[in-house]
C-alpha cells in the first residue's frame, strides 16, 4: 500500500514528527504507515515489527476494531483448548487470555506470558494492518485469522463503545461526523476499508496461511464457521457434540452474564463490560439515517469493489 507521509523506523521512534488528528473532539492520534493510531500504541507496534520472532505453531488473530474480536478470541481459546475440562472464559476475559500485542502497555494486570519469548507456541491479537506485521509472522508458517464486519455494523459498534470510553458522561459524538470520520479513516486504527483489503489480498494469494472470517457468516452458521477454524488451526473436531459446545460456551449472552466479564478491567479505562453488547447483525438500521448510509455504501463501493468485495459486506 502507497504511502507518501513519513513513516518511523525502528531506530528513530520520534512519533512526534507524524502527522496528527483530533479524535471525536477526545483523544489525539497520529499517522504511522498510512493509519490513525492513539500514540502510545505507536512505539509498541514498531518493536512488534522490529523484534518479534514467529514460531511456525504461533496463531496471530487479528481484525480492525469493533468487527468481532472478543468473539473471535473466545472461539479461539475453545478451539486450541479442546477436550479440557475447566473452562478457560469462567477464569478471565478474552482479553486478558489473549494479549492484544500493541495494547499490553495499558494492561491493569501482568500477562500470564512474555509476548516476545518464543520458548512456545502464542496465541495472540493485533489491530495492526498487515503491511506492519514482522517479517517472521510473513515468511514463517504460524497462521492468522482474520475476522471483517458489516462496515455499517462495526460503525454503529465503534461509536457506542468510544462514546462510552472516551466520552462518558457527555452527550454522544454526533453520529454524522462519526460517520464523516469512519469514511475519510481518521479515527482510531482507521481506515476500515484499507485494513480489510490488506488481509484478504494476503488470504487469497496464501489461503493456508490467513483465514478470512465474515463476522455475519459467523451468526448465520455458526458451526460451520467454528468447524472451518478448527480444520485451519489444526484442531479439527471430533464430532458434532463438540462444535456446538464451543458454540454455547462463546455465545454473547453467556459471555456477558460471565462474573469475570460483568465487572473488573484488563486496559485501563475500559471496563470488560463494555467488550460485550448486542453483537446483532443490521443494528446499523436502527441508527444511520438514509443519507449516512448511502455515504458509507458509496465509499465502500469505492473502496472495495475493485478487489471484489463491495458485494461481500453489503
Amino acid at each position: 500500500m502507497s504511502n507518501s507521509l513519513p513513516s518511523l523506523t525502528p531506530s528513530s521512534n520520534n512519533v512526534d514528527e507524524l502527522p496528527k488528528a483530533r479524535f471525536w473532539e477526545a483523544m489525539d492520534i497520529c499517522q504511522w504507515e498510512g493509519f490513525w493510531f492513539e500514540p502510545g500504541l505507536v512505539k509498541p507496534a514498531i518493536t512488534f515489527r522490529s523484534t518479534f520472532q514467529a514460531r511456525d505453531d504461533d496463531l496471530l488473530l487479528a481484525s480492525t476494531p469493533k468487527t468481532g474480536t472478543t468473539w473471535l478470541k473466545a472461539l479461539s481459546l475453545c478451539i486450541m483448548q479442546q477436550n479440557q475440562e475447566h473452562d478457560i472464559l469462567t477464569m478471565e476475559n478474552p482479553h486478558f487470555h489473549v494479549p492484544t500485542i500493541e495494547s499490553t502497555i495499558y494492561s491493569t494486570k501482568p500477562q500470564k506470558a512474555d509476548l516476545y519469548d518464543a520458548s512456545a507456541p502464542r496465541l495472540l491479537h493485533t489491530h495492526l494492518p498487515h503491511a506492519v506485521l514482522p517479517d517472521s509472522i510473513k515468511n514463517s508458517a504460524c497462521k492468522i485469522v482474520y475476522i471483517a464486519r458489516n462496515p455499517k455494523d462495526t460503525l454503529i459498534s465503534m461509536w457506542h463503545f468510544f462514546n462510552s470510553i472516551i466520552r462518558p458522561n457527555q452527550e454522544p459524538f454526533p453520529l454524522e461526523k462519526a460517520v464523516d470520520c469512519f469514511c475519510t479513516g481518521v479515527y482510531q486504527y482507521g481506515p476500515f476499508f484499507e485494513h480489510v483489503v490488506e488481509y484478504w489480498q494476503e488470504s487469497q494469494k496464501r489461503p493456508e496461511k490467513i483465514l478470512f472470517l465474515k463476522y455475519e457468516d459467523l451468526k448465520t452458521d455458526p458451526k460451520a464457521q467454528i468447524s472451518k477454524m478448527g480444520e485451519f488451526l489444526g484442531r479439527p473436531f471430533g464430532s458434532e457434540a463438540e462444535v456446538e459446545e464451543v458454540v454455547e460456551r462463546c455465545c454473547l449472552e453467556r459471555l456477558k452474564n460471565l462474573e469475570v466479564n460483568r465487572n473488573g478491567s484488563v486496559l485501563s479505562n475500559v471496563p470488560n463490560s463494555s467488550f460485550f453488547r448486542k453483537g446483532e447483525v443490521g443494528d446499523w438500521k436502527n441508527y444511520l439515517s438514509p443519507e449516512m448510509e448511502d455515504r458509507i455504501n458509496q465509499t465502500s463501493r469505492l473502496k472495495l469493489e475493485p478487489f471484489g468485495l463491495a458485494s461481500f459486506f453489503s
